[in-house]
């Protein structure tokens, strides 16, 4: 069980529910701290993303409100074990964002697990962060990965690459967050050495 030991989420308006969600119970029944930050303190507009027969794509709905904790400007890296970006459509504009950017190379440049699930995996694009990474992610994010340099994988759920993590989809959550948790509870002498490995 964690020490209350902080992780920073990063999303914004539409933002996808379940794996917000999912991120934010599962943390914190392991005794983790999620901390939700946003381009703003206020409420957030999350949807869900489903399917539907008939149609080639996704269908988006409203999803649940919730409150982010504090604004990018406010974060402070160091401050934090990990960082975790779920799917949506919120890293579709989040990605634009000079902020999001400079945390996540931040976090990287710090040797601190990165993680991504879906669509969170944009932000790891923009960051230049998949270059000869094993990524998993949406699958219609692949085209994305693999022309910056990553190497999508299937028909893994998620993937683990130095001390990057990402998953497939909200579907994937059992496979993610098992290597999450894993990657969490290392100690930290075990990290220290996987660094130097992966580096």
């Amino acid at each position: 069980m964690a020490t209350g030991k902080k992780i920073l989420i990063i999303t914004g308006d539409a933002g996808e529910s379940f794996e917000i969600l999912y991120a934010s119970h599962r943390l914190r029944e392991e005794g983790y701290v999620p901390v939700i930050a946003a381009p703003s303190v206020k409420r957030m507009n999350l949807v869900m993303h489903d399917f539907e027969p008939g149609w080639d794509t996704y269908v988006e709905r409203m999803g649940y409100i919730i409150q982010s904790d504090i604004s990018f400007d406010e974060v402070d890296a160091s401050a934090y074990a990990a960082v975790l970006m779920p799917g949506g459509r919120a890293p579709e504009y989040l990605r634009n964002d000079a902020r999001v950017i400079k945390i996540v190379k931040e976090f990287h440049k710090s040797n601190k697990y990165i993680f991504a699930i879906c669509h969170g995996v944009q932000i790891l694009v923009t960051a230049g962060l998949v270059d000869n990474k094993n990524i998993a992610c949406y699958e219609h994010v692949k085209f994305e990965v693999e022309a910056c340099g990553g190497h999508y994988i299937t028909p893994d759920e998620a993937v683990k690459d130095g001390k990057i993590v990402t998953g497939k989809t909200w579907q994937s959550h059992p496979e993610f967050y098992k290597i999450v948790f894993s990657c969490l509870g290392e100690p930290v002498e075990n990290v220290t050495k996987a660094a130097g490995a992966f580096s």
